[in-house]
């Protein structure tokens, strides 16, 4: 039996336990509790996800703060229905129900901001320096970009869609799917020549996490 205890405890990837996707403003203000309906498929889906774009962010750049991770169905419905920013449960854009779909369809992301490059925005800094940079450099399959703290949408899935999106100036689609970006390779690497190396960060040396066990709670506690 799963416990929300022990969902959170889940290891996803080398830098990212289940726990530091689950708060929610919504949840915990209106009483709607985010649990998952499928949690072998939230962990399968987040833990690509984290591995394939959330670790290297964090080697790069240090700390990234989640700003809205996964939902549950029940509490994304709500967040749509009382028109609290959420899309409809049904929408293709929708990524942050990470146990919707299994296989081609699987999807899985966050809403993400990284104060290194946010202080940068606070100055002025273009989005779209970081926009190119995880372009060029992560296999994305979207991004919506948001005016506060340069927080964007970083969507996993196992067929990448690669757009880019944005509700500050220039607002619109940067890059729609199957598109060559309008800025050639240089001009890209122009813009973030100043930003750290990818995975340049020294970290500890640790395995990557194993796969869960389900256990009872009484089986985890200690006789």
């Amino acid at each position: 039996m799963w416990s929300l205890e022990t969902f959170g405890r889940v290891r996803l990837s080398k830098h990212f336990y289940m726990r530091d996707f689950l708060y929610s403003e919504i949840s915990g203000f209106h009483g709607i509790p985010n649990v998952p309906d499928d949690p072998e498929l939230a962990i399968e889906n987040g833990r690509a996800f984290c591995m394939a774009l959330m670790d290297p962010l964090e080697e790069t750049f240090g700390r990234v703060a989640v700003r809205s991770g996964y939902r549950s169905r029940a509490l994304n419905r709500y967040g749509n229905e009382n028109r609290l920013n959420c899309a409809r449960n049904d929408n293709p854009l929708e990524c942050h129900i990470w146990d919707w779909a299994s296989g081609d369809s699987a999807v899985a992301g966050a809403s993400v901001v990284i104060p290194w490059f946010a202080d940068q925005y606070a100055e002025g800094r273009d989005w779209r320096d970081l926009a190119w940079w995880v372009h060029d450099h992560l296999p994305y399959s979207e991004m919506w970009f948001f005016p506060k703290l340069a927080a964007f949408n970083l969507v996993w899935r196992p067929k990448p869609w690669r757009t880019i999106s944005s509700y500050v100036a220039p607002r619109g689609m940067l890059l729609r799917a199957g598109e060559r970006p309008a800025e050639n390779a240089g001009t890209r690497a122009r813009r973030y020549a100043d930003f750290p190396p990818l995975c340049g960060i020294a970290m500890p040396d640790v395995a990557a996490p194993q796969s869960h066990v389900i256990e009872s709670e009484a089986g985890n506690r200690p006789d």
